[in-house]
């Protein structure tokens, strides 16, 4: 609950807190009522500018107080005071109801981060202790064994992307909806499995420059790269015959199975393996065409793309701190797809654009290959 393993990771406590101070400091607080603990503006806002300083995101680890049980019961006061609004004046529900559900989506982000975060703090342990083996099984396999991979055929032309108007939710980073132009391209019907990735570090794939970046290959030799992320040793064509190479889950330590997607791959890494294979990362506007005519578009990992996080045409942020929500990050990111099997049930749809550095491997991401008509 209070251990940080890294500054990009965040402590379970520290998740529960931030949310509970979203619905107060953004929902309560604008409908006149008082901060409930005036303090934790400072400990627990993430990057709001316009709330003012913060504490420093990489020491969030550090504080062992408040307790748990006072975060807990910190949110069971921020609920109450919403459950009270129920009953108000209309005009109060109607000032509710925008930051209420923008506060009830960024829980749900919050929810995956708390899984992925788990994951990380156990696998930097020496013990690779399972997190829950019940419940972890949703989070270690894909939900079925993957088929032969097919290419979906586009055939491109002017399409439509992004999110239509109301009433369903969308973040704003994901409007408005426009037209792009695509040229035909086929789409891979489903993930890249650890098998195919082995078949790719057998031939020297964290070796060969020509396969990569020049940043990405740099980034591998500087971190000693040479297997995704908690893959505990990389796997000999003879050791994986004999079911002994190991990769870390919320399970504990499992076998190595080359039927499921591998994850917890880079950008580098996912542009590497597509080069290898003669294929390339599709563009966000590709993913989005083709994302409801190929399997494992949802619920397995989110899906690198080739595509820089950057506003589409006609974006404005939301007023206030809200504008701090998505485009303030829109530089030195990529665009991934899709959902994770961390993504809370109802969370994804096809126009959510998760974004991360090309650096990132603690998140559930894999790959989906693209290539030219």
């Amino acid at each position: 609950m209070v251990v940080q393993s890294m500054p990009d990771a965040s402590p379970t406590k520290w998740h529960l807190a931030h949310t509970t101070w979203f619905f107060d400091r953004f929902v309560l607080q604008p409908l006149g009522l008082p901060a409930q603990r005036p303090a934790y503006d400072y400990l627990f806002n993430s990057y709001y500018d316009a709330v003012g300083k913060r504490h420093p995101r990489s020491a969030r680890g550090l504080l062992t107080r408040p307790s748990t049980d006072e975060v807990f019961s910190y949110r069971s006061e921020v609920d109450a005071r919403l459950a009270d609004l129920e009953g108000s004046k209309p005009s109060l529900r109607a000032g509710l109801a925008a930051g209420l559900e923008l506060g009830l989506h960024h829980e749900e982000q919050h929810q995956e981060l708390i899984v992925t975060d788990i994951k990380h703090l156990f696998g930097e342990n020496p013990l690779l202790p399972a997190y829950d083996t019940e419940v972890a099984a949703r989070f270690s396999r894909s939900r079925a064994r993957p088929a032969t991979l097919t290419w979906h055929a586009d055939a491109g032309g002017i399409k439509e992307m992004g999110h239509a108007a109301e009433p369903e939710f969308a973040f704003d980073n994901e409007c408005p909806r426009h037209k792009v132009y695509l040229a035909p391209f086929a789409m891979a019907s489903r993930l890249v499995t650890c098998g195919e990735y082995l078949a790719f570090m057998r031939e020297g794939g964290y070796v060969r420059p020509e396969l990569w970046l020049s940043e990405g290959f740099a980034w591998a030799q500087a971190n000693g790269k040479h297997a995704p992320r908690y893959w505990l040793q990389e796997p000999s064509a003879e050791a994986c015959q004999a079911s002994e190479p190991r990769v870390f889950t919320l399970q504990g330590a499992q076998a190595f199975d080359p039927d499921s997607p591998v994850l917890h791959v880079s950008y580098y890494e996912a542009d590497a393996y597509a080069r290898w294979a003669s294929a390339r990362l599709p563009t966000e506007a590709e993913w989005e065409s083709a994302a409801n005519h190929v399997d494992q578009a949802f619920g397995v990992a989110w899906q690198w793309t080739q595509s820089a996080y950057a506003p589409f045409p006609g974006f404005r942020p939301l007023g206030g701190a809200f504008g701090e929500y998505n485009g303030k990050f829109m530089v030195s990111q990529i665009v991934l797809r899709g959902s994770s099997c961390a993504t809370p049930e109802g969370h994804s749809r096809v126009t959510y654009r998760n974004f991360f550095p090309p650096s990132a491997e603690w998140q559930f991401t894999g790959i989906r290959l693209a290539r030219d008509a």
